[in-house]
Parts: C-alpha cells; structure tokens; sequence
C-alpha cells in the first residue's frame, strides 16, 4: 500500500488539475454485509499519519456524496470519510435471508430536481409504486387515486368517506397552487404548519385525518402534521410531477450510485472523525491527523455535526426532537398477502399503532427471493419503551384486523429498525435555504439545512462547495 501526502500551496492553480491518482488508502469490493457497497480494509498494524488533500467532507450520506460529486467535477483532490462501513448514511440496505431491507420507510419521487440532475434513472431501475393509496376506515379499505394518472378510479370513489367531493376538488386547485410557484418561491414563502394550511384551504376534518394525517405523517414522521407548509408545497409539487417508486436493487443504490463515480481512492470509509481543529484539519479515532488545503465540509446529521464543532457555531436556537420511525419486516408466502398491487396501505382509522405498510416485493419483485414475499410495515416515533417482540406482537394483531388472521398470522418476521434520527424536525419556524458558511474554510451541509428530503440532502451538499469555490475565488461570485 503506498501513502502519498499532497503538500499543495493555499490556493495554488495547480491544485485544480491535480488528479487523484494518489492512493492514500486503498478500497476493495467484497460481499457486502448490507447491499453491494464499497468497502474498507486497513492494516490493524498501521500508524497514524499526517496526510494533507484539498478538501475534507465528512459524511458519506447523500449531503457529502453530492459535495464529493462537486468537487470531482472541478477536478478538485478531497477526502470523503465516513464512520461506517459503507456510503450512504441513513439510506442503506441490508441484504437478509434473500431480502433487500432498507432502513426505514423510504421512497424515492422521480421529480426531485437536483436528484435529476445527478442520477441514471435508468441505471436505477426505478420500480413504480400506484399513484395513490388504500386507506383502512370504517373496517375496511377506500381508494384514494391521483385523478391524472388514474381517471377511472379516482372518479368511482369522489363519495368514499375518506373525504368530501369538495375535499378532491381543493386537491386539484393544490396541485394547480404549487405547480405554477418555483420551487425557490416555496421554500422561502411565508409558513404555517401543515396542518393549519390545510385546514385554511378548506379541507374537512375527515380528509385531514384519514388520509393527510398518515399519507404526509409517513412522509415526514410526523402524524400531527406540524412540519413547515413549506415542505408540504414542495413535496406535493414533487408528487403531482413524479412517481413514487424504489429502485430495483434497494434504496441503497442511490448513494451507491453516486460513490461508484467519484475516484476509487478518494473516500475513506471506517473511519471516524473524533475531533475539529482549527485550521480545517481533523482528527480520525485511529490517531489519524488530516489537513485540508481549501476547506472542510461537514456533512453528517446534524446532533453529530454540532458535537464535532463545539465551539465553532454560532448559538443555535434550541434542536428540536428529531422525527423518529420503527419500520418492521416479514416475510411471506405470495399466498398470504391479499393483493398483488404495488400500492401504499395507510392506516385512517385513527387507532392502532400502524401508519403505513405496503408489499415490497409487489412494487419490486427483486426486493425478496423467488416464492416470497416481502411486507414493509411503519410506525410513527420510537416506542422506546416497547420490546421489539411486544411490538412485533401488536403490529400482528393489528394487521391481522386488516387482512385476516389466517393471511397475517404466518408471517415471519425478519427485522425491526429502530431510527432514532429518522429526519430533522422541520417544523415552524425554518430556514430551509440556509448559507452553508459557517466561517473561513468551514461549511455545513445536510437535510436539516435545506429541505428534509433526499433532493434537500443532494443541494445542500453542492451548495456547501459551491459556498468553498467563491470564497476560494475559484468560480465567479
């Protein structure tokens, strides 16, 4: 293994045609423990060294990996590390039994513009998800169906009791408010919660409650709807744009995508950052020290972020309570599950612990082995003080409610994920447009300084380096 440090001049010209050719550490595929992502292996007998790049970005998640997909496009050396074994941060997927488990609830709205911008769609395999939702009222389920999309069944259930005639018609004129605004106009116009939005635009109780209150609850974790009207504009504008969907090969194959274009030698993974120094340096849990030429780029969730800078922020207003989800797996028989559509359940009747579950393997059949299948199930918060076989128990008997307890009662279960940070709380008031620069040399990016979406995480990430290269003078102001 050869260890080269790059001692480059502060702002010297050069440093933008420098290649990375450099192997500061070498990544090796292997079977993966989770879906096929990059991994890393370093002699144990290693000393810690001082190594010198351009620029440092912390966090392999979607924030750094757009940051790191910056900087390579401007030729520019940087170091992309991460603590965990693989890229991607909190959109991963483990591969069990045969299944592809992602941690957590997560679907991927092919209208994320910065997401367009930077991903192979095709590549992707983008499986679609129905245009709509069956929601679980009144002991049985209603269809609720984007009109465009789906004409004939959205006008067989304008009288269901999930909401009013006037309920559907406040629905189109949404979609015509947010489709003639600019996104930019969104996320910076006046906010309310989306609950109190929703309410001023005239929607009934009834349409808040059985299908808004778990539909956009399961989308931001958030059941109560407080989060910012500004991200319920933004995400339904996305949804009135694109499709809901999963990629073929796991929501993993999204960061795994971006990683897979970056150079092979420029992302360190297992590899901690346990301190900031002040001089854009950092500081590895190995004893590494790593200095950066043009600046460091912080790019991990942010209750980390603001441990690693201690000392370095500017006082913030207090954090609010991260949202939090429980998504549990099972597997099936293709006997035992009662539909074979690829559609999103929610729960409507306003009981129970259940927010949303669906089929995956209906939406892509990849997700699970040949025979089987595999049923995704979300709840809303931690449960922190419920056993996962409690839970697991509850979710059961609950479902077999829905389905039938001859259909749910052979389901086995596979996996319970607990994710404590599942999305920044985004609730009024916000700043969704915040200036990456926290001082000389030092930026900030992630979901909770844009939008708490994947295509919030993607801009914030090339807004930070973009933050980097004026204040380097490398591209006009």
């Amino acid at each position: 293994m050869v260890l080269l440090t790059l001692n480059l001049p502060l702002l010297n010209p050069s440093l933008l045609s420098l290649s990375h050719q450099h192997h500061r550490r070498r990544l090796i595929l292997k079977p993966p423990k989770s879906s096929s992502q990059l991994s890393l292996h370093s002699p144990p007998s290693e000393p810690p060294l001082f190594k010198k790049t351009g620029v440092i970005v912390v966090g392999a998640g979607l924030a750094g990996l757009a940051a790191a997909t910056r900087l390579a496009s401007e030729n520019i050396p940087f170091l992309l590390l991460d603590a965990s074994d693989a890229v991607g941060g909190r959109v991963r997927t483990d591969a069990v039994d045969g299944f592809l488990l992602d941690r957590g609830f997560q679907i991927f709205i092919t209208a994320y513009p910065e997401a367009q911008k930077l991903l192979d769609y095709d590549a992707l395999d983008l499986r679609k998800f129905y245009s709509g939702a069956r929601i679980y009222y009144g002991g049985r389920f209603h269809t609720v169906a984007d009109p465009i999309r789906h004409f004939s069944d959205a006008l067989q259930t304008l009288t269901n009791p999930i909401g009013t005639v006037l309920d559907k018609f406040l629905i189109a004129l949404t979609r015509i408010r947010v489709l003639i605004r600019s996104d930019g106009e969104i996320l910076s116009a006046d906010e309310i919660s989306t609950v109190e939005l929703l309410r001023k635009i005239g929607f009934s109780e009834a349409i808040v409650d059985r299908f808004f209150r778990p539909f956009f609850g399961g989308i931001f974790f958030d059941r109560e709807l407080e989060t910012t009207s500004r991200l319920f504009d933004f995400v339904f504008k996305c949804l009135a744009l694109g499709d809901n969907t999963l990629p073929a090969k796991g929501i993993s194959a999204i960061p795994e995508q971006l990683a897979a274009k970056l150079p092979s030698d420029s992302i360190l993974l297992n590899s901690r950052v346990v301190s900031v120094g002040d001089s854009a340096s950092v500081r590895l849990q190995s004893g590494e020290l790593i200095t950066s030429e043009l600046g460091l780029i912080i790019a991990v969730e942010e209750p980390e972020a603001i441990k690693l800078l201690a000392g370095k922020l500017e006082p913030r207003p207090v954090q609010k309570p991260a949202r939090s989800t429980v998504c549990l797996y099972f597997s099936a028989e293709p006997s035992q599950i009662p539909v074979i559509d690829p559609v999103l359940f929610l729960n409507g009747s306003g009981k129970g612990i259940v927010n949303n579950m669906f089929f995956a393997t209906n939406v892509a059949p990849s997700y699970g082995p040949s025979g089987r299948a595999l049923v995704s199930v979300s709840l809303i918060g931690l449960f922190e003080d419920v056993k996962d076989e409690d839970l697991t128990a509850e979710v059961v008997r609950e479902l077999s409610g829905w389905f039938g307890e001859k259909m749910v009662g052979p389901w086995r279960h596979l996996k319970t994920y607990r994710v404590g940070f599942a999305q920044p709380n985004q609730s009024p008031p916000t700043d969704l447009m915040k200036n990456p620069r926290l001082g000389p040399g030092l930026y900030l990016c992630g979901d909770y300084q844009t939008s708490a979406t994947f295509d919030g995480a993607l801009v914030s990430g090339r807004k930070a380096v973009e933050a980097l290269l004026r204040d380097r003078a490398l591209i006009p102001v």
